[in-house]
C-alpha cells in the first residue's frame, strides 16, 4: 500500500520534540500539519481531513483525552497515535479501548515511533482521491493530480501523447471524478469516421438535407447535453470542420447540416492528438486560433517507456482482467516473464500491453504467463538451451535488485519511503538489500 503522501496531523507544545517529528515525517514523505497547543489542532482537524493524528497526552489548554472527544465529534475521525509519560499509560490504554489507535511511551526510538505510524495508516483505507488510478509512477501521478485540480472546470483539456498511452482513458477519469459524473461521455474519433460524413455525425443533420436523410438525425455535440464532448486525434479534423468547431467552442451554438437554426452547445470539450499541433500550426495544416481555443489546459502522457514503474501494475491488473472475462484458472505472471516486460521497450505503450496480455491469457497452456506468452516472437530466444537459462530464483533476485535501486533512486536513498512504495515493511527491505548486497546510499 502507497502509504507517501498522507497527511499527518502532530500536536507537540514542546518546541524540540514538534520540530524534530515534522521534520522526519515530511523526510518519510507524509504531509505534516503542526500544532503547539489543543485549541488550534481541533479547530486544524475540523478544517481538514488527515490520515492518522500523533497526539501528546499533556498539552498546555488541555488534556489529549479532552481533545480526543473533541474531534471525534467530526464525521471522519483519523486514527490517534498518543505520546505518553510513562504514568500516564493506563489513561493511553483507557483511550485506546474506545478507539484512539495506539499509544507510544517517551522516550522512544525514531524507528519504533515511524513504525506505529506506518502499522496505523496501513491499516486505514486511503482517504477519496488517495490511491493511484492511472498509475504509480511521478509522472501519471502528476497527470492524475493535475486532472483531479480541473475536474470541475468548463476549460477545455488537450491531452498530447503517443499512440496508445491512454488519452481517452486519461478524458474519461477527468470526467467520472467531476461532480458532472452521471452527465453524458461522448467520444468521437475524428481519425476513424469518414471526411465525408464527418460534418453529418458530429454536428446532426435535418430531415432531407442530403439524399438518403430521411430524418433528422443528432449528432455527437447535441447528443453530449451538458456533459463532455471528447474529440480523438483532433490533429486529423479537415479544415473545413475545424472553423466549424472554432464556432462551437466560441459561441457554445452549432447548426446542423441543412438547418437554418442554432442549437445551443453545453457540453465540456476535451480533446486529445498524437500530433504535435505546434508544428501542425505553423505547416499551416492545423489553425492557430483553434489550437489556442482548446489548449487552455494542456495535459501531456508519457510513453510507457518512460514510466516502467507502471509496466508490472498494468501487467497484473490486464491479467487478472482478462483472466475473469474468460474464466481462466491462473495464478499469475512468471518472474520471467515479469523481468522480460520490465526490459521491453512497449512501442505501442499500454495499447500493446493490454493487447499481448489479451493474447497471453487466452493462449496460456499452464498456470503462469510465461515469456513466450507475452512475446511469442521472441520464442527463438527463450528456447535456448536449458543450461543457459537462469533458474527462477535467479531472475526473480534480479528482478528485485532492479525494483529496490530504483525505488531508492527515486526517494534519494531513503529506506522508509522505498518500503512504503514497493510495498514492502522496512525490516523486509533492509533484509533484502542485504541479501542482494544493495547499500542504503545506492
Amino acid at each position: 500500500m502507497l502509504l507517501d503522501g498522507r497527511k499527518i496531523g502532530v500536536i507537540e507544545d514542546d518546541p524540540v520534540m514538534g520540530e524534530s517529528l515534522l521534520q522526519r515525517l515530511t523526510l518519510e514523505g507524509y504531509d505534516v500539519d503542526w500544532w503547539t497547543c489543543g485549541r488550534d489542532a481541533v479547530v486544524g482537524i475540523g478544517e481538514r481531513e488527515h490520515d492518522l493524528v500523533v497526539c501528546d497526552l499533556r498539552l498546555p489548554d488541555m488534556h489529549g483525552e479532552e481533545l480526543y472527544q473533541k474531534a471525534i465529534d467530526h464525521a471522519e475521525t483519523p486514527p490517534f497515535l498518543f505520546i505518553t509519560a510513562y504514568g500516564e499509560i493506563d489513561e493511553a490504554v483507557r483511550l485506546m479501548r474506545s478507539g484512539a489507535g495506539d499509544y507510544l511511551t517517551k522516550p522512544f526510538v525514531m524507528d519504533d515511533f515511524l513504525g506505529r505510524v506506518e502499522d496505523l495508516l496501513s491499516r486505514r483505507p486511503p482517504l477519496p482521491g488517495r490511491t493511484p488510478v492511472l498509475g504509480v509512477s511521478a509522472a501519471m501521478r502528476g497527470v492524475e493530480q493535475l486532472l483531479r485540480r480541473v475536474a470541475d472546470l468548463d476549460s477545455s483539456l488537450l491531452i498530447t501523447g503517443e499512440t496508445g498511452v491512454g488519452k481517452e482513458v486519461c478524458a474519461q477519469f477527468v470526467h467520472d471524478v467531476s461532480a458532472a459524473a452521471e452527465r453524458p461521455f461522448v467520444a468521437v474519433n475524428c481519425a476513424a469516421i469518414p471526411t465525408e460524413l464527418l460534418e453529418s455525425e458530429l454536428f446532426g443533420h435535418e430531415k432531407g438535407a442530403f439524399t438518403g436523410a430521411h430524418t433528422r438525425h443528432l449528432g455527437y455535440a447535441e447528443r453530449a447535453r451538458d456533459g463532455v464532448l471528447f474529440l480523438d486525434e483532433i490533429g486529423d479534423l479537415p479544415p473545413a470542420l475545424q472553423a466549424k468547431l472554432l464556432r462551437l467552442i466560441q459561441e457554445r451554438t452549432f447548426e446542423r447540416v441543412g438547418g437554418e437554426a442554432a442549437v445551443p452547445f453545453g457540453a465540456r470539450i476535451i480533446c486529445s492528438t498524437n500530433q504535435d499541433l505546434e508544428v501542425a500550426v505553423k505547416e499551416g495544416r492545423f489553425r492557430e486560433d483553434l489550437f489556442y481555443r482548446i489548449n487552455v489546459i494542456p495535459v501531456h502522457v508519457a510513453p510507457l517507456r518512460e514510466r516502467p514503474d507502471d509496466v508490472l501494475p498494468l501487467l497484473h491488473h490486464y491479467t487478472e482482467h482478462y483472466a475473469s472475462a474468460m474464466s481462466r484458472s491462473l495464478r499469475g505472471i512468471a518472474p520471467h516473464a515479469e523481468e522480460a516486460a520490465l526490459a521491453h521497450d512497449w512501442p505501442g505503450n499500454v495499447r500493446e500491453l493490454c493487447n499481448r496480455v489479451e493474447r497471453a491469457v487466452a493462449l496460456v497452456n499452464g498456470e503462469l504467463v510465461s515469456p513466450a506468452d507475452l512475446f511469442p516472437e521472441a520464442r527463438a530466444v527463450t528456447d535456448n538451451a536449458a543450461g543457459a537459462l537462469s533458474t527462477l530464483a535467479e531472475v526473480r533476485d534480479a528482478a528485485e535488485r532492479r525494483q529496490i535501486l530504483r525505488a531508492l533512486e527515486q526517494t534519494e536513498g531513503q529506506v522508509a519511503r522505498a518500503a512504503v512504495m514497493l510495498g514492502v515493511s522496512r525490516t523486509t527491505l533492509w533484509e533484502k538489500m542485504k541479501r542482494l548486497n544493495i547499500e542504503a546510499g545506492a
